[in-house]
Formats: structure tokens, sequence, C-alpha cells
């Protein structure tokens, strides 16, 4: 029971990390329609900056985080306004590939400017592990749940009641009636980027705080994208939801049947309930069911 207790606390709590780096996801495809494949690279980029900040420059934690989310704000900007929007009108995908290419570029710049392959954060939470119930769980994995929790009420709140946050969703549901309103829809593009990628940076974070840096990282994008396609792509309350499923069949699959099968199953059991989903819900489970006439 410790074990199995172990592993579900530890597989939610990662779990709510890749919801977490999935609303940047849902965001970008709310507001624009377009699908960042650049993920799991932000997410490499802003641990390794996270490193540079906090082990290389020796800057406090106060400090270097805020750092962190300042440049993760600045590079969305820049990734919309000068990479993106000149693209604006053009067929989805071309936007789609220009997404994977600044997906290769920014993981050719972490390998230029970090060569080494896998490093550690300074501790930013207390080593010392909790036991809760029969189970023993590092502080890592609570601290990563109660930011997830608390960033995903503010998001919540921010949609709700701040006017951009409105006006975020309003874009989402139709761009022209927003733009017959007056509102400037480009800013409503550059404020998703920047959200979305400070997202990545908060997840990459925890997640880097939790198992190290390494450019295994990358995959976490292919696992928020996976909360994405489960819980819905224009859905904030599937990515939420779907996230501790992913992270509980990962964590629950590498402990009980890795050991029976092979060390690629933890990997392969969250993509094997997508595609059980699938055929039941091809939406996603709260993705908007869009029926078009012809």
């Amino acid at each position: 029971m410790a074990e199995l207790l172990q592993f579900v606390i530890t597989g939610i709590t990662v779990g709510m990390v890749y919801a977490l780096i999935a609303l940047g996801f849902v965001l970008v495809w709310k507001s624009s329609g377009v699908a960042n494949l650049a993920l799991g690279q932000l997410v490499l980029l802003f641990s390794w900056f996270t490193f540079a900040m906090l082990a290389q420059a020796g800057l406090p934690v106060w400090l270097g985080i805020p750092l962190v989310i300042v440049f993760a704000l600045g590079l969305g900007w820049i990734m919309e306004r000068f990479v993106l929007r000149p693209l604006i009108a053009q067929p989805i995908l071309s936007l789609i590939t220009v997404t994977l290419g600044v997906a290769y570029f920014i993981q050719g710049a972490v390998s230029f400017i970090w060569p080494k392959s896998v490093a550690a954060l300074p501790p930013l939470f207390p080593e010392e592990p909790l036991h809760i119930g029969t189970a023993m769980v590092s502080q890592e994995y609570l601290w990563a749940a109660v930011i997830s929790l608390v960033l995903f009420g503010l998001l919540s709140l921010y949609f709700k009641y701040h006017k951009m946050g409105v006006v975020m969703r309003a874009t989402a549901d139709d761009q022209l009636a927003v733009q017959a309103c007056g509102v400037p829809v480009t800013r409503i593009f550059s404020m998703s980027w920047m959200l979305a990628c400070a997202l990545a940076a908060v997840g990459g974070i925890l997640i880097s705080s939790i198992g190290g840096i390494t450019f295994g990282l990358v995959e976490t994008g292919l696992k928020a994208f996976s909360v994405v396609i489960l819980g819905g792509l224009d859905s904030f309350l599937g990515a939420v939801i779907a996230g501790p499923i992913i992270g509980l069949a990962e964590s629950l699959g590498g402990g009980y049947l890795t050991p029976l099968t092979w060390p690629g199953m933890k990997e392969i059991i969250p993509f094997i309930i997508i595609i059980i989903v699938m055929f039941v819900k091809p939406y996603g489970l709260f993705g908007e069911v869009r029926i078009e006439r012809i």
C-alpha cells in the first residue's frame, strides 16, 4: 500500500505540471489556431536558463526565478511578433511548420550554449521527505502540486474577471466579432504567446527541480500535447483534468508494468489511454464538438 500511495501521489503531482504546460498550448490554440510544436524545447530552454541564473550566475531564488519569467514573457512576445505575425492569413500548415522550425532552432541553441547533457538546479524546496500515510514523498512533488493549483486558480480568476482575460476568451470564441468591437487581435495573440511561454517556464522549473535537467525534457512537450489531446484542444478544464490522468497512468505503468514488460512501457501507456478515449470521444474528454455543414 505504501508503494501504491507513493506512485499515486507522485503521478498526480507530475500530471498537474503537465497540465500547467498544456494550458499554454490551449491558450495559443484557442486564440490563434496555431499548434505550438516547440513546447518541449521551450521547457528545455527555460530549465537551462534557470540553471544559468541560479547555478552559474549565483543569483538568489527570489531574483533568479522572476528573471526567468521575464525572459519567458519577452521570448513569447518576440516569437509572436517577429516569427508568427508575418504569416497571418497564410495557410495554417505554414504556421505549424514555423513552430517546428523554432523548436529545432531552440534545441540547437541550447546544445550550443549549454553543451553538457545533464545538470541539476540548486535546491528550491526543503529536501527532507514527508510522510503521507504510509508513503514517503519528496517535498518537490508536493510543492509542484501546490504551485500548479495556485496558478490554475489565478488563471481562472484572470480569465473570468480581468478585462484582458475576458477579451482573450472572446477572441477564442469569435475573432471577427472582437475585431468589430475595435480590439486589436494581434495584441491578444502576443498576450497568448507570452502567457504560454511563462507557463512553460514555470513547468520547466518544477519538472527540472524534480528530475534534473536533461534533453529528455523535450519529451515533456509531447506529454503535455497528449494531455491536450485527451482533455480537448480547446478546453482549459480538460487540460487540468487530463494532466493528472496522464501523470497517474505514467507513474503506475512505470511502477508496475515496466518490470513485467520493457522499460519503454512507461512512455507508451498514456498514448494507449488517448487512443482508447479517441475511439469514444474523438474531440477529447471536454473538447467542443464542431459540426460543419457542407
